[in-house]
């Protein structure tokens, strides 16, 4: 089932963030219909520095190829804004279709962005955003392939102004909305109640954001029909990570460790190891002609 088609059912769906093959096949694994690629889990991992407009549309793109090599889960990629103007906003949605997105969020924030849920972020022209999504829908190759606007006027604008622009986008053909950053309960409820009869709406839950935390389907029930957790695995992992380091330097060893580790052989079986081992021996020991009868044949 397409992502599309997945969207258009009346119940809540699930995307939890990834940032590399490992984690989309592990999520996927899990049960999971669609994936979510964040920029911020990318810059995380990859760069080791925040969310703030330092990561690559080719790095992005790099990491889209990889895991839809591994997996072909339903790929939401958070396309920041664009990477620059409408021009560019052209590139990107044909880059990451080709590469295997099955949607592009993009946001209307000015250059460089913000997390989100990072403070003090400045927004471009809401003509001008309009501008980026028909050039995106313009781009892209596929109907499949959704284009979800993102607005981030709650913090900058009001919340009013969010709702106008989201409205704005929903005008110029946007697959999906996302109001990011609501800021209680009750302005999530009120995202739904506006907007709702309009398109599909994404709701993005962030630990220690400035949105509530909710479960999926609460949110379901206020009338979300996509729900991204985005960067919580890289939060349970920089924890774990530090934690593993910790008792590494303290004892020398990884045996006080051993039990929140997977061995050698588990880690194996969990990635595939003995199953693409064996599919490569299955290509294996072909024999070739002798020389002389080949060239016997050919006469």
């Amino acid at each position: 089932m397409s992502l599309k088609s997945r969207l258009a059912e009346d119940r809540v769906l699930v995307a939890p963030g990834v940032y590399d093959a490992l984690t989309a096949s592990l999520a996927t694994d899990a049960g999971f219909e669609a994936l979510y690629l964040s920029g911020a889990a990318i810059a995380y991992t990859r760069l080791g520095r925040p969310d703030i407009g330092l990561v690559a549309m080719t790095e992005v793109a790099e990491t889209i190829t990889l895991v839809r090599d591994r997996v072909a889960t339903p790929l939401v990629v958070d396309a920041d804004n664009g990477y620059g103007n409408a021009l560019n906003v052209e590139r990107t949605v044909r880059l990451f279709e080709r590469a295997g997105a099955s949607a592009i969020q993009l946001e209307d924030q000015s250059y460089p962005k913000r997390c989100g849920h990072l403070q003090d972020k400045t927004l471009i022209g809401q003509g001008d955003m309009v501008g980026k999504i028909k050039a995106a829908l313009d781009a892209r190759v596929s109907a499949e392939t959704l284009i979800v606007a993102r607005t981030d006027a709650v913090a900058v604008e009001g919340f009013e102004r969010a709702i106008e622009r989201a409205q704005a986008y929903a005008e110029a053909g946007a697959d999906v909305l996302f109001v990011e950053a609501p800021r209680s309960a009750n302005q999530l409820a009120e995202v739904t109640k506006a907007l709702g009869h309009t398109r599909p709406l994404l709701a993005n839950m962030v630990e220690g954001g400035d949105t509530p935390l909710a479960s999926a389907a609460d949110l379901g029930a206020l009338g979300f029909r996509l729900v991204i957790f985005p960067g919580g695995i890289v939060r349970a992992l920089a924890r774990t990570a530090q934690a593993y380091y910790g008792s590494l330097a303290k004892a020398g060893t990884n045996t006080p460790f051993a039990d929140r580790m997977f061995d050698f052989g588990e880690l194996n079986a969990l990635i595939g190891t003995p199953e693409m081992l064996a599919r490569g021996r299955a290509y294996e020991g072909a024999e070739r002609a002798p020389a002389g009868a080949m060239e016997g044949s050919a006469q």
